[in-house]
């Protein structure tokens, strides 16, 4: 074929092969690289700053992890012996300039399953292939693809338990698939940004000190599972709702980035259960926050409107509040109950907050302080480091009542109960909330009932209740009734 360069310029195509890179930044197990690789051709790969309109731009705490994570990608990329080319812009029109600059005559990637990059990729699928472009997608984030698991009259499931049952059914033979040994350069590859320019790390201020922790990139998300396989795993069922232990894998945004694919957890999984090396039951029960993963996928594929709409239609009617000071007592872990507080200062600091956590902060945005669960899923969102869109937008709507196989409506988590149940000793409240070290553990879930409970040395005193979870437990089950 014939394209042009940006002089205008005829050139002959060099026969290059784009891989455009999205949520799959790694190197093994990634399909659309493995076909590039085997295809013997050159091999351009590309990373889009996509600014499609409707596609949902990533927040804060995600461009950091995209930030390092991309970093790492190119330097594996270029051990292999191509470079990874950078660009910011609409992704079809940045397609087409790098096609334009470099002959390539294909195009690859790794699926996405929201409807906004369906459509985006669809779009430009068609029209590179009505140009004679060769365009094929590939599978490397989901264990199923989100059509194929379906009930006996052809439906998609709504609830996870019979959706993992007939899940696993499809997963007799699963394989995780290496890296390349090399990529063929291509001496047509065009320019790139550079990435300091995207300006993705924060400054002024750097809110991201407490981020060190982390390690994006692909040989930090097998770090990261080797080290939860050697150790927390075994005790998972019983520990990992404690939050103030190590006792969870932490892979969320390695795998939200795909810097670690499900089937690579897998194979490791299984694996070390079948040698012996950690207990079947723990195996399966970790498997399955996989599967709660895939069901949350295939939820967000069947149903789109999921972000920004109730899965259940009755909750539309639902008389949500309006109380800014209310929200930003919530986003600064300022609302006097040590357990929801504890939890929201280590989302601002970290990045990442315990799962159990992210159920009880989650449950008190929404049914003591009567604030659509939309307004958190927002602040999640550009919070989070595994701001995954289908997980996050399924677990509010789930802890909302209006998601699928949700929780009812009648479970309104007691913040005091939960911190004593799952954090007896206050270890977490101590570590994220230190205005509380030095409280009883008795007391500690519940610091207004002590006269003084000023800590030694501490620069201010701690909250006291926003609400009263008593009254806001009966409003909140006034207004789900009158549904």
């Amino acid at each position: 074929m014939q394209v042009r360069n940006d002089s205008g310029d005829s050139k002959a195509g060099s026969d290059a092969v784009i891989v455009w890179f999205r949520k799959d930044l790694r190197i093994a197990d990634n399909p659309a690289l493995r076909h590039a690789a085997e295809s013997g051709r050159p091999v351009i790969p590309l990373y889009i700053l996509d600014e499609t309109p409707g596609v949902r731009p990533m927040g804060g705490a995600s461009l950091w992890w995209l930030d390092k994570s991309l970093t790492s990608l190119a330097e594996r990329l270029e051990a292999l012996g191509a470079k990874l080319i950078l660009r910011k812009g609409v992704a079809a029109q940045v397609l087409d300039e790098v096609i334009a600059q470099s002959g390539a005559t294909c195009v690859l990637w790794n699926r996405l399953y929201d409807q906004a990059s369906m459509d985006r990729d669809a779009a430009i699928k068609a029209a590179l292939k009505d140009r004679g472009v060769d365009c094929q997608s590939f599978n490397a984030s989901l264990l199923n693809e989100p059509w194929t698991v379906k009930n006996g009259s052809g439906q998609p499931y709504k609830v996870f338990t019979p959706y993992w049952r007939a899940a696993r059914e499809h997963l007799t033979r699963v394989e995780a698939t290496g890296a390349p040994g090399r990529l063929a350069p291509s001496d047509c590859a065009p320019h790139g940004d550079r990435l300091a320019d995207w300006g993705l790390h924060p400054t002024k201020p750097d809110w991201s000190q407490g981020f060190a922790a982390w390690t994006p990139g692909e040989m930090g998300a097998h770090a990261r599972l080797d080290a939860f396989l050697k150790g927390p795993i075994d005790g998972y069922g019983d520990q990992r709702d404690v939050p103030g232990v190590e006792a969870t894998s932490k892979l969320s945004p390695h795998l939200h980035f795909g810097e670690i694919g499900p089937r690579q957890v897998w194979m490791a999984t299984r694996n070390a259960a079948d040698q012996g090396d950690i207990p079947v039951a723990e195996a399966d029960k970790f498997l399955s926050e996989i599967g709660w993963r895939e069901f949350n996928h295939s939820i967000l594929f069947h149903w789109p409107q999921m972000p920004s709409r109730n899965f259940k239609p009755e909750f539309d009617s639902f008389p949500w509040i309006k109380d800014e000071r209310a929200l930003e007592a919530w986003k600064k872990g300022q609302t006097g109950y040590p357990i929801v507080d504890a939890g929201m200062r280590e989302l601002w600091t970290t990045g990442f907050m315990h799962n159990r956590v992210r159920m009880i902060v989650a449950s008190f945005l929404i049914k003591h302080l009567m604030i659509d669960w939309r307004e958190g899923e927002a602040w999640f969102w550009d919070t989070l480091v595994d701001a995954d869109l289908a997980n996050n937008v399924g677990n509010w709507q789930w802890t909302a009542g209006s998601g699928a196989d949700a929780s009812p409506y009648f479970r309104i988590f007691n913040p005091i109960a939960q911190g004593e149940k799952f954090d007896p000793k206050g270890d977490y409240v101590r570590r994220w909330v230190p205005e509380l070290r030095s409280m009883p553990d008795e007391v500690i879930h519940k610091p207004w009932t002590k006269p003084l409970h000023l800590t030694a040395g501490a620069k201010r005193l701690y909250s006291r209740p926003i609400v009263d979870h008593a009254k806001a437990r009966e409003r909140a089950l006034e207004a789900y009734h009158s549904l």
